[in-house]
């Protein structure tokens, strides 16, 4: 009995010992750069003057100013009025450490977190944030938030306020709680006191009180938002802000047409632009009257994070596109080098997968940790998934590209299509039509050669133009055939990708599973990304999944250049350590009053 009261005794002792201590950052996998005394990150200018207006563009317009729903159109940048308990570091790739929240307790199981809030933590109007505010904004998201968030929050068990400051999360016994306390983490929280007799699932332009290094001073709806600094920002010499947010300033300007937001770059009235148009990178700006003068400058910086899933994304749930055949066939159509070569001026690599631009990406034949993953449904997937490394077809670049398309008119024909009169019919004679939706007029210079090879087979091609608002309702609730759509890989994929790719998602209105992929397959490899406890496994996760998405033929994929394109007018000064995963020009560059003086640039009212 001594012994085992001993054994017990000792279990305690030990459980005890493993309990979490307050920990200043967290990560996926319990790697942090920084210690619990770093002064700053160190991508920043710690002395860096503060002042000046810097003047940025969007494109189309917004008419809602909270974060976390689906209604309406959001403008961007949102970030900079709100906070979250802990922010992201930039040069690492999943850690992140105290903002709102002094120190975070993680369970040794992840089954929980308690995060202090900081006890000088303010909104703008004064008044402490506190741990009711964190309860708040979990519980208004799962129950009328964006449904990308809805799916993301749906295993978080309970948030309890433990005191004013003290709020602690507790997680569902699930696989996903190695990202579930980095996901809470980065929320952003939003006051409590200001939805009260406000609906939180509905669209405002009235802006919501805040508690970031800006606060939205000015709202023209859909035109223009100016952001403000906050001057005695509670937050201001964290180490994780320090250095960071040096624009007195921040205007963001809305257009609705990209040719002409680029004109406006060359008459002054904005500051700077990622160009993400080739044509314009390559012809835009020789010419141009300040960037011969060298008042503008332009420059190619590394891009060190995944280029993101930039494609044409085929509807699945429509039944002219379900037959992979058929979504293989729309592929060969698509001549890509004689593109890259006309249109974009050689400038971009094709996209051959789903996390292009990392070590993420599938390349070569399955390794053996990715045999094992992908061996349980080998029935069910396609054979080449084991058997070739996935690349999209290829061409000569020559515009001549009949063999492809010889090809992609066998593949109708065996999905069960016939041509009739110079026309691709069903069984009943209807004709495959295939409308492209899209919301920018100027992409249809790329579409259009694209339609010309799709009616040499025999398809019907319609090109649909319509405004923002209109796309975003018939994107979320799947209505479109085809369209063009980019959206962001994050460095350590996880949970998020449930909302990408899985069955559930594709049933989930807002979701991002546009193409709406329902394969076993599919979700059991997002769970095991979810699951992933090592760098290793995650990537052998990723690099199957990877495998069996693009095999599936379910997108078109477009082009990606691996660097970031930015032409600025000269009015900067920048930190000599660029952050790895980021720009940084909005929040670690500044002005110097010398060059800025010298421009004579017009300024905004």
């Amino acid at each position: 009995m001594r012994r085992r009261a001993l054994a017990a005794l000792l279990l305690l002792l030990a459980a005890g010992a493993a309990q979490a201590e307050p920990r200043h950052g967290l990560s996926a996998f319990g790697d942090l750069k920084y210690p619990p005394d770093f002064r700053h990150f160190d991508y920043v200018n710690p002395n860096a003057p503060k002042g000046g207006e810097l003047r940025g563009w969007q494109l189309d317009g917004f008419d809602n100013l909270n974060p976390l729903i689906l209604k309406g159109v959001m403008a961007r940048n949102l970030g900079l009025s709100f906070q979250s308990l802990m922010v992201r570091a930039m040069d690492e790739p999943d850690a992140v450490y105290a903002d709102l929240a002094r120190s975070a307790d993680l369970a040794p199981d992840r089954s929980s977190v308690t995060f202090q809030i900081n006890e000088r933590a303010r909104w703008h109007d004064g008044s402490p944030v506190t741990a009711d505010d964190v309860v708040f904004t979990v519980e208004a998201t799962k129950k009328d938030g964006h449904p990308l968030y809805q799916l993301i929050l749906r295993d978080v068990d309970s948030v309890t306020a433990d005191g004013p400051r003290r709020v602690t999360f507790r997680f569902a016994e699930t696989e996903s709680r190695r990202d579930l306390p980095l996901i809470v983490a980065t929320l952003p929280i939003l006051p409590k006191a200001w939805f009260k007799g406000r609906d939180f699932a509905s669209p405002t332009i009235e802006p919501i009180t805040g508690s970031g290094p800006y606060r939205i001073a000015r709202v023209d709806a859909g035109r223009s938002i100016v952001f403000q600094r906050v001057t005695d920002w509670w937050a201001k010499d964290l180490p994780v802000h320090r250095g960071r947010y040096n624009f007195a300033q921040i205007r963001e300007d809305y257009y609705r047409d990209r040719d002409i937001a680029a004109e406006a770059f060359f008459a002054g009235e904005y500051d700077y632009r990622e160009e993400v148009i080739a044509r314009v990178w390559a012809t835009g700006y020789k010419g141009k009257p300040a960037f011969d003068q060298g008042r503008i400058k332009r420059e190619v910086l590394k891009d060190e994070t995944p280029s993101g899933v930039q494609a044409w994304f085929l509807n699945s749930r429509k039944p002219h596109l379900s037959d992979p055949r058929v979504r293989q066939a729309l592929n060969l159509a698509y001549d890509y080098e004689w593109a890259n070569k006309t249109l974009f001026y050689g400038l971009y690599k094709r996209t051959r997968s789903m996390f292009e631009n990392s070590d993420l990406a599938a390349t070569g034949l399955p390794s053996d940790a990715e045999l094992k993953l992908l061996e349980p449904f080998r029935t069910q997937v396609p054979p080449q998934v084991f058997a070739q490394e996935f690349q999209p077809p290829r061409t000569d670049g020559s515009g001549n590209n009949r063999a492809n398309l010889k090809q992609a008119q066998a593949l109708l024909l065996q999905a069960g299509w016939r041509i009739e009169n110079g026309k691709l019919v069903d069984a009943q004679g209807k004709p495959f039509e295939l409308e492209f939706m899209l919301y920018e007029p100027s992409f249809q210079r790329i579409i259009n050669p694209f339609a010309r090879n799709l009616e040499r087979i025999g398809i019907t091609v319609s090109i649909r133009v319509v405004d923002i608002s209109a796309f975003e309702n018939r994107m979320r609730s799947f209505d479109f055939d085809i369209m063009s759509r980019r959206f962001v890989q994050p460095l350590t994929p996880g949970v998020e990708q449930r909302n990408y790719w899985t069955s559930r998602a594709a049933e989930t209105v807002g979701s991002f599973n546009f193409s709406g992929v329902r394969d076993p397959a599919v979700d059991d490899l997002v769970e095991h990304i979810v699951s992933a406890s090592s760098r290793d496994e995650l990537r052998a996760a990723t690099r199957a999944l990877d495998r069996v998405l693009m095999w599936g033929w379910y997108v078109i994929p477009h082009w990606y250049s691996g660097t970031v394109k930015l032409g600025y007018w000269d009015r900067f000064v920048r930190p000599a350590v660029k952050p790895t995963y980021d720009v940084g020009l909005v929040d670690t560059w500044w002005i110097d009053p010398e060059k800025d003086k010298a421009l004579n640039l017009p300024r905004q009212r």
